[in-house]
């Protein structure tokens, strides 16, 4: 447990909790004083921050109630003394300071101060802990004219300020406000997208190295946004999450798979599996291993032929949720496979208890073969230990001949890359799957050249 510590890191003084002063009672509070300096005019200026308590709930379940509401006394203590008067407890573990006739630079200096005193432990009855902040800026009245809006745009600087880790801190501006304007055109497209079939399906195929052929592929979705243009599922998918609408995109995906998988067994294609990304929010609902299981019917997928995908960075708090959910899979027949081996998130013996067929290693690891000498070694590493434990290893992010002739050197299974083949539709993935690179070259440069065009 990170936040646990048994010995103290830094003398700091706390102050009494008694000194938890007042203001601190509920939301209605700073709403009112929220609403009192938005209506005051252009004479009423300064900065307001939202400070968000990131691990709380995993403080609570640790150390209990009581221990909690002592550390929330200390931390309402210390910002009452290092920012002043008007700190108010807002929602769950949220603080509200309002810093009035400060400029941005200045409140981002007492945010700086605030969060370097979250990096060292706090200490109640003898007990330390380390408790992880988010900070938020926004000033007013120039980027806020509204309570409301001020309170989504200090939700949407604690956000981003979360995406950079523990302990930092973000500053709404014109940059954060055309992210926050792109997010939501993006999240309104996607209500219509499903209903007018306006989500593109696309298919990346994986060259094997052993038989010569293209015998898997990765499934791929992405839109078309007037006015902002092609967005990819890296960028779609995330927001669906935030928007609730992940379960439908995601069970459309896994349609559109179930459909491709059995008009490629129907086509006679000779192929390993076809593999679908998996967002770890869709892997935890209730109704998706049913969904899977109706999906295999259906369509009539055996096993082996249906690979789900998840990424090793998901796993985290979930572990052990997740490790059953892919227990059942497997027993129904679903290959799995963990992306971004590799990458650190996940030690090697958790994976040992996974039952996972294939490892897709990291990425920057196929990138840095040309140029860091030092990573060929960790590689290799990698390629052998998937080896000795049975698994199939797939490298994606091949663009080079270069890193072609190194991965062949290490004699690793599967490749994936713009250097084999670009993203397709189910019909031109339908000429390539079970092809040579001969075979397909010509069909695989028509597609290449309609990228550039």
């Amino acid at each position: 447990m990170d936040w646990f510590q048994n010995k103290k890191k830094k003398a700091v003084e706390q102050p009494e909790v008694e000194a938890a002063v007042p203001r601190t009672e509920a939301a209605g509070g700073v709403r009112g004083k929220l609403d009192e300096i938005m209506s005051a005019g252009p004479a009423s200026k300064g900065v307001v921050m939202k400070l968000y308590l990131e691990n709380f709930k995993h403080l609570n379940k640790i150390f209990g109630y009581d221990y909690c509401e002592e550390l929330l006394g200390q931390i309402t203590a210390y910002l009452s003394g290092t920012a002043g008067g008007n700190v108010y407890r807002h929602i769950g573990v949220e603080f509200i300071l309002v810093l009035e006739q400060f400029s941005e630079g200045r409140a981002s200096e007492l945010g700086d101060e605030i969060l370097e005193r979250f990096d060292h432990v706090w200490t109640i009855n003898g007990i330390d802990c380390l408790c992880s902040a988010q900070i938020g800026l926004c000033s007013y009245p120039g980027h806020a004219q509204t309570t409301d809006e001020l309170l989504k745009r200090l939700d949407l600087a604690v956000s981003s300020a979360s995406e950079s880790g523990p302990n930092q801190l973000a500053v709404y501006d014109s940059v954060l406000h055309t992210q926050f304007m792109r997010k939501q055109a993006i999240a309104h497209y996607l209500q219509t997208a499903l209903e007018n079939h306006e989500i593109e399906v696309r298919y990346r195929p994986t060259y094997n190295l052993n038989t010569g052929r293209f015998t898997r592929a990765d499934f791929y979705m992405r839109v078309f946004i007037q006015g902002i243009g092609l967005i990819g599922a890296g960028e779609f998918l995330p927001i669906a999450e935030d928007s609730g609408q992940i379960r439908a995109i995601g069970y459309y995906g896994l349609e559109q798979v179930g459909r491709c998988i059995a008009e490629l067994m129907e086509a006679g294609k000779e192929f390993d599996s076809i593999c679908m990304p998996v967002s770890p929010i869709l892997f935890l609902q209730e109704n998706f291993l049913d969904e899977v299981s109706r999906i295999m019917e259906s369509y009539h997928i055996p096993a082996g032929k249906l690979a789900l995908e998840l990424d090793e960075s998901a796993l985290g708090s979930a572990y052990l949720n997740i490790n059953i959910i892919m227990q059942e899979l497997s027993d129904m027949g679903v290959e799995l496979v963990l992306n971004g081996f590799g990458s650190g998130y996940t030690p090697i013996s958790s994976i040992l208890d996974l039952p996972v067929q294939t490892l897709k290693l990291e990425r920057m690891f196929v990138w840095q073969l040309e140029t860091e000498p030092r990573s060929a070694s960790i590689f290799g590493g990698l390629i052998q230990i998937a080896r000795d434990l049975g698994l199939h290893i797939i490298a994606e992010g091949v663009e080079t001949e270069n890193q072609l002739n190194a991965l062949n050197k290490f004699g690793c299974e599967y490749q994936q890359g713009f250097y084999y083949a670009p993203t397709m539709n189910q019909d031109v993935l339908m000429k390539v799957i079970g092809t040579s690179l001969e075979e397909s070259r010509l069909t695989i440069e028509e597609e290449k050249l309609k990228l550039k065009r």
